[in-house]
């Protein structure tokens, strides 16, 4: 019965922990604003990953293809936009240093992706064009530099040039798995320079209503083809790739739950190996319980009378322990969900009927299986050679 109560409670766990974590990663994404459109340089498939996210380096997307889309008259739905050069380094102050993320963005972030700027300022338009040597720091990087000290004003080092802070993000924490407070932001211009790097990574814009998205992405990509000389109008030969926030979410959706039912048949599995025990007990009640098989059937019960008995106990200690097991995981997943919640996370305490009806099923699947050979040779016992057994 502990194999089976373990098993079914590993279903309920990971069925459960699955879909909060789907629910905080979702929710997370939302929060950004179902009204976002991400460029990403390389050409994708509706249905297949970016080149991006497979490792490849792509180069096709520059500063002033984010600048183009920026344009009413080429894209007349879109607030703002903005654009991302992505790296790493360490940010030294005094005899402080701190490894952290460098993000080159634009003065549209703010519009685009929310935050707010708790002391100082963010950089303007001017500064972003004229490769100025300044930054704003996410909260972590702020404290692990200067803890309570003033930052705003002061100069740091990253990779052996001196920019001087201007402001501070307020605290944000992470949000659709990824550290708002860990980064450095910096003009995307004086980005480039520091890595020597000239394409962007990433396009970001936020459209003034989701009913608009489908005409700005065709905007977008109407744009992008006259800049990248693509006369192709089918996308088969764009060397970007557009998708919406809500194509987002519905990808996310989709690899959350494929991983979600493979964890949770893999813990399924664990219910085979409580079959196999189940059969191993029922078999020893064989042997043990001969005499009385022989004395039944000298009484007038038949092969099916003792199959039956056999099948219903192995089935009622397979279902026991799926009730059981439903209890603890139910429990479990209980204490996961309010442990999530106490640290503040976007956690949903969800047991769903589809796990219970997996976990029980399953259950009572493996033991009349495991019970059946049991069963069977209890039924095929010769009465007489049972009653002389000793």
């Amino acid at each position: 019965m502990l194999g089976i109560i373990i098993g079914v409670a590993s279903v309920i766990i990971i069925m459960a922990v699955g879909a909060g974590a789907q629910n905080m990663i979702l929710s997370q994404i939302k929060s950004l604003g179902t009204n976002l459109v991400g460029v990403i340089p390389g050409h994708s498939e509706e249905d297949s990953p970016f080149s991006a996210m497979m490792g490849f380096s792509v180069t096709t997307l520059t500063y002033n293809d984010a600048m183009a889309l920026r344009e009413k008259r080429n894209v007349p739905h879109l607030v703002d936009v903005v654009g991302y050069s992505k790296g790493v380094g360490t940010a030294i102050w005094r005899s402080n240093s701190y490894d952290t993320n460098l993000s080159g963005t634009t003065v549209g972030y703010l519009v685009v992706e929310g935050g707010e700027v708790e002391q100082g300022r963010f950089f303007t338009e001017e500064e972003e064009r004229n490769l100025s040597r300044i930054v704003v720091l996410g909260s972590t990087v702020k404290n692990e530099l200067f803890g309570n000290s003033d930052a705003v004003g002061q100069k740091i080092k990253i990779r052996k040039q001196t920019f001087q802070v201007i402001g501070v993000m307020k605290e944000r924490g992470l949000v659709a798995m990824q550290d708002y407070d860990d980064q450095i932001f910096l003009p995307i211009s004086t980005m480039q320079k520091l890595t020597g790097v000239n394409n962007i990574g990433l396009i970001r814009a936020k459209v003034d209503s989701e009913e608009n998205t489908d005409e700005t992405m065709n905007d977008i990509m109407v744009t992008l083809r006259e800049r990248h000389n693509i006369s192709d109008p089918s996308g088969r030969n764009d060397d970007f790739t557009v998708r919406s926030a809500v194509q987002a979410l519905d990808m996310i959706t989709s690899i959350t739950n494929a991983l979600k039912y493979f964890l949770a048949a893999m813990a399924a599995l664990s219910l085979i190996v409580g079959g196999i025990g189940i059969m191993n007990i029922m078999l020893i009640a064989v042997t043990e319980r001969t005499r009385e098989i022989g004395l039944r059937k000298a009484i007038g019960a038949d092969n099916f009378h003792i199959m039956t008995q056999f099948l219903a106990e192995a089935t009622f200690i397979t279902v026991i322990g799926g009730v059981v097991g439903i209890f603890f995981g139910a429990l479990i997943s209980f204490l996961i969900a309010f442990g999530m919640k106490y640290m503040n996370y976007d956690w949903v305490f969800e047991i769903s009927p589809l796990s219970i009806i997996l976990a029980v099923g399953v259950s009572v699947i493996v033991g009349l299986i495991f019970g059946l050979y049991p069963a069977r040779k209890a039924s095929l016992l010769n009465p007489i050679e049972a009653l002389r057994y000793e």
